[in-house]
């Protein structure tokens, strides 16, 4: 081939593991973000989404031959196998381990087969064959599990039937793994004054709290945003479960005389409309409303179980964007989606005691990766649910799309949330606290010079930070205007005393 589904290979090559599956089978499921085929020539390359193997590495052309060439070279696709064994006869999955019932890909297959579907094989129970691991831990980010008797296979997998998002090992998240950032985070902690330190977290809080509105283009009133703060200070005391997501979207909604509380009971989507008919332009379909409650059924046993053992930053991604790819509720995910994120990593005592890292303010800064991470799932999702406009202009699901918020590849997303979090802890709280110091400093000599209040000094500071540390004649002549030369004069050495040319906050 040269095309697979509209999408160009780099090379004439066969396509191997799960792309020969989807392509035999006819499945409809969101295309792995890289397909792999074997190519003619001897020599790998991975390009435009295609990994492209040599000739040696071609399966032999049936089922078992791609299912075990997916599993040894592209991991565990939980989408792709459920469409798959549904689409099988059990009988075959069965022939295929009574053919190797020591195998050690027939019996993770056979594992992950009974795991998805939720349906016992007529197979006896496996009597020997050292244990296997169901996910490669060094392909995909895995539990230490638990060992299943019946297919000696250790079911390492992060999370349940019903929600469980996996995550590639890339070089790019084995760098911020070996980081360590949770201590970098306390080192740079340690190096702040405690009252500074109190400050800086406060600040750090409204911040985040202010830009999380800010992502989803509102501008509501400072309580509302003190409100939410509040709550984001108190993540990760409370396990996740549907009773606390109501708890937090009553908090993120305020006044709801206008907005229904509660899981959706109509369809939902992300995008527009057309101008004149109302249809819907979506960029994102949400889960079926009566998909929801097991959902949030499996994201609660995610928060209780892998989200404990997983990386931090993976374990926040996987949960966070899962949940937002759902979009449970007809107003609050995108911050509630945000307040996760904070959930996890509190939890698990990632950010130092006190401090909140404005992981929201870092995404608004970051907004159009963020917005390329979200669209790179949707993109894929989107072709494979079929959908009617409604006579509202929303949109109602007609196939079953479940499968396809419990299982997707989480890695771009944690990628990102990883170098968010990197950029807070490097950049964003030394910056803050450094800023604060510098204030006090810039408070202090200016006092020596003259008694201000607070809010005087406040607004004398902004005007000289505006102005490169000078005090602009309209000032002069109006707010200031009592100031005498000399006391300008002692004031602008003060704050560049305080704020070197060149220093950025």
């Amino acid at each position: 081939m040269t095309f697979f589904q509209e999408r160009a290979l780099p090379e004439r090559a066969t396509p191997a593991g799960y792309a020969a599956l989807i392509d035999a089978c006819r499945l409809r499921v969101p295309l792995p973000r890289t397909l792999t085929a074997t190519g003619e020539h001897h020599r790998t390359r991975t390009v435009a989404g295609w990994r492209i193997l040599t000739p040696r590495h071609a399966p032999s052309p049936d089922l078992e031959g791609h299912l075990t060439f997916a599993l040894k070279y592209e991991g565990v696709d939980l989408a792709v196998l459920k469409r798959l064994f549904q689409k099988v006869q059990p009988g075959e999955i069965e022939a295929l381990v009574r053919a190797k019932p020591t195998g050690r890909y027939t019996r993770r297959i056979w594992f992950l087969y009974e795991w998805l579907m939720g349906a016992r094989l007529d197979l006896p129970d496996a009597v020997s064959g050292a244990y296997e691991a169901a996910l490669d831990p060094q392909q995909q980010w895995a539990t230490q599990g638990e060992n299943s008797p019946r297919h000696r296979v250790r079911n390492n997998l992060p999370g349940t039937p019903q929600f469980c998002p996996l995550v590639y090992r890339t070089g790019a998240l084995e760098e911020f793994a070996a980081l360590d950032l949770a201590r970098r985070a306390r080192e740079v902690v340690a190096a702040v004054p405690r009252d500074v330190l109190a400050r800086t977290a406060a600040f750090l809080l409204l911040k985040d709290s202010r830009s999380s509105f800010a992502i989803e283009g509102e501008r509501p009133p400072h309580d509302r945003i003190q409100r939410w703060g509040r709550t984001i200070g108190e993540a990760g005391r409370r396990a996740i479960d549907l009773d606390e997501l109501l708890r937090l979207q009553a908090m993120v909604i305020g006044d709801a005389r206008f907005v229904r509380l509660g899981l959706r009971e109509e369809g939902g989507f992300v995008g527009e409309h057309e101008r004149d008919s109302r249809l819907p332009i979506p960029e994102h379909i949400s889960a079926r409303p009566q998909d929801l409650p097991s959902l949030i059924e499996g994201m609660t046993a995610f928060d209780r179980g892998a989200a404990l053992e997983l990386d931090a930053g993976i374990a926040a991604a996987a949960l966070a964007f899962g949940f937002v790819y759902a979009h449970p509720f007809t107003d609050g995910n995108g911050r509630i989606h945000r307040y996760l994120i904070h959930h996890v990593l509190a939890r698990r005592g990632f950010n130092p005691a006190g401090v909140v890292f404005p992981v929201s303010a870092a995404v608004l800064a970051e907004i159009d990766s963020y917005r390329l991470v979200l669209e790179d799932y949707s993109r894929r999702l989107l072709p494979v649910i079929d959908w009617v406009p409604t006579a509202d202009g929303n949109v109602a699901v007609q196939n079953d799309t479940a499968d396809f918020y419990r299982y997707f590849d989480a890695t771009p997303h944690a990628e990102f949330l990883y170098a968010c979090v990197k950029k807070t802890i490097e950049e964003d709280l030394p910056r803050e606290s450094d800023f604060l110091r510098r204030y006090d400093l810039f408070r202090s000599r200016t006092e020596v010079v003259i008694d201000m209040p607070d809010r005087t000094i406040d607004l004398l500071f902004r005007f000289l930070h505006q102005n490169a540390g000078r005090l602009s004649r309209r000032a002069r002549e109006k707010e200031f205007g009592q100031l005498t030369d000399a006391e300008v004069s002692s004031i602008e050495t003060a704050y560049l005393a305080s704020f070197p040319e060149g220093w950025e906050g």
